[in-house]
């Protein structure tokens, strides 16, 4: 399959632009958990300086999406079964009730900015773009415990979702659970009638549904052509 090119970055880019670009990168699924992210290489391809790269890589290693192991360099972050069991029993302790404060304090705006996220993220699976879906379907969750307006709360789910795509990306073994369409617009529609216990309710069904959909026993061989990942272009 060819790989989105990710946007150009020039020589004088931020290491916050570099880390976007990796993050973006992981979550859509075109860097593999276990990827080496070698500072020269990752500086040749995006054109800037290693101190840039280390920076960023430094950033992504405090959100728990990267491992930087001590005289072996970078790592994508590759959870182990425990941690996949773990950051599900999480999501599905903190979500449901994140939902029902969602439904308290939703708007239209929200509502329709939920719906479209739904409509993008049914889009980008239409088209075969999984890790578009993937990373949508994860920012869907984030916006309700925005709308939930528990800050904290939300900051912890913002790993959540990061930790979840990772392990998504190595367990997964049913796509449709994904983006289910009834699951995700269920949830809309039950916040914007401000129904909070039928919000709680459809979260916890959903979460434990994506947890159900792991599969915890196979790994898959990690590809290890960094530029081919990142850029879309063949090995040579």
């Amino acid at each position: 399959m060819t790989l989105t090119k990710p946007k150009s970055v020039s020589a004088t880019a931020s290491a916050n632009t570099i880390s976007g670009a990796l993050s973006q990168a992981i979550h859509e699924h075109r860097l593999a958990p276990g990827t080496k992210l070698g500072e020269d290489e990752l500086s040749d391809i995006y054109g800037v300086s290693r101190t840039i790269v280390r920076t960023a890589l430094q950033s992504l290693a405090h959100q728990q999406i990267i491992e930087i192991k001590r005289n072996r360099g970078a790592y994508v972050a590759q959870p182990s079964l425990t941690e996949a069991h773990e950051v599900f029993e999480a999501r599905e302790l903190l979500e449901p009730r994140t939902a029902r404060s969602a439904a308290r304090h939703a708007t239209p705006d929200d509502i329709a900015l939920l719906n479209d996220h739904v409509t993008q993220e049914h889009a980008a699976m239409d088209a075969g773009d999984r890790g578009r879906a993937l990373s949508l379907s994860g920012q869907f969750h984030i916006e309700i415990a925005r709308i939930a307006q528990q800050q904290t709360i939300a900051d912890i789910i913002n790993v959540l979702i990061a930790r979840s795509s990772l392990i998504i990306a190595l367990y997964w073994r049913r796509e449709n659970a994904l983006c289910e369409s009834q699951a995700h617009h269920a949830l809309i529609k039950a916040i914007g009638d401000n129904d909070g216990v039928r919000a709680e309710e459809l979260m916890q069904s959903h979460l434990v549904d994506l947890h159900s959909a792991l599969n915890l026993n196979e790994l898959p061989v990690v590809e290890q052509d960094l530029r081919s990942m990142l850029m879309g272009e063949k090995k040579r």
